[in-house]
């Protein structure tokens, strides 16, 4: 497989009696990057982790994680890679050190290793302060990022992220970005699914689209946005009246033809010259005497890329994984 990639997979298969979770998947991931894994419900993003973790066996196709197969050489990825499923695994009534301590001596550390990992760790993910704290007085987001730090006891070169921000307030969430952004700074590699389109947005550099256990897209937040036209000039009118002017003044200076928002009073169309635009739809629109409640460009968001990829919005894309059918992702609970 390619070089330079942390993780590669071509043509994985996963059934499940007669459904296909995952139907000729093919992933790359870069070394030293956060990218991200999205898709509606069912897709096949928790099978795809599932089998490049090595915890469920594939049907069909191949997979390495940091250079090694994972079919064959399972053991020796699981000393690569750490996860970080979609509930915290720490235990409440211990202490955020007595839980480290405890990881370290499940990996097989030694007492006085684990004890000094536990202390760089907590130090690491800014959770010195609250070391000696019971786990079950800790915020969302002290845990989530404890449950980081048991994931990176072993310093993995690779570390699965599935959905690790589900439930987390906006606070908490932004403390698990952080977290992530200091791994890869560090050169940890990391593939994210998640039901937070603005995570995704915000963190990876490379974004995979699955639908129907296919990746139907693969490109930069950017490159994806690009893909339901780039920049649009939006035009909110004051009074229904005006949505007449406001169609032609914006069909005037823009790329493509206006589409109306009738309900809305919107009016909005693709755009090239952005700046230039703005400025001549605002002037003639202001000497006609057209009211206006908003005017602006707008950037594609991923819920416009979902919605022209796969036919579902935010809605379905957001949804959590216990809504997901039985026969597809919720295959992690009983592998």
């Amino acid at each position: 497989m390619t070089e330079g990639h942390a993780v590669r997979a071509e043509g994985l298969v996963k059934r499940y009696g007669g459904k296909h979770a995952l139907d000729g998947f093919d992933l790359a991931v870069r070394e030293g990057t956060v990218h991200g894994l999205l898709g509606p419900n069912g897709a096949g993003k928790t099978t795809a982790v599932r089998i490049l973790s090595t915890l469920i066996r594939l049907d069909g196709g191949r997979a390495e994680v940091a250079g090694l197969d994972v079919r064959r050489q399972a053991r020796e990825v699981r000393a690569r890679i750490g996860l970080t499923g979609q509930y915290a695994a720490v235990d409440e009534v211990l202490t955020g050190r007595q839980n480290l301590e405890m990881f370290g001596r499940l990996f097989h550390l030694g007492g006085r290793r684990a004890r000094s990992r536990a202390v760089e760790l907590l130090a690491r993910f800014g959770l010195t302060d609250a070391a000696d704290r019971g786990v079950g007085k800790y915020s969302g987001g002290m845990r989530r990022r404890l449950d980081l730090a048991a994931s990176m006891i072993l310093a993995p070169s690779v570390l699965f992220l599935d959905e690790p921000t589900t439930g987390l307030d906006p606070r908490s969430r932004g403390e698990v970005w952080e977290s992530v952004r200091a791994l890869v700074a560090d050169g940890t590699t990391v593939l994210l699914t998640t039901q937070y389109l603005e995570e995704a947005d915000k963190l990876a550099s490379r974004i995979t689209v699955l639908d129907q256990g296919r990746a139907i897209a693969d490109d930069t937040p950017d490159g994806l946005k690009n893909l339901v036209g780039g920049d649009r000039i939006e035009v909110v009118v004051a009074e229904r009246a005006g949505i007449p002017r406001a169609v032609e003044t914006v069909a005037r200076v823009c790329a493509g033809a206006p589409e109306v928002d009738e309900e809305a009073l919107r009016v909005h169309a693709p755009v090239t010259d952005r700046v230039a635009a703005l400025t001549e739809v605002a002037r003639t629109l202001q000497d006609e005497a057209v009211a206006v409640e908003d005017i602006g460009l707008r950037r594609p968001s991923l819920d416009d890329v979902f919605l022209r990829l796969t036919g579902h919005g935010t809605e379905a894309a957001t949804a959590t994984v216990a809504s997901s059918s039985p026969a597809m992702d919720k295959e992690a609970v009983s592998a």
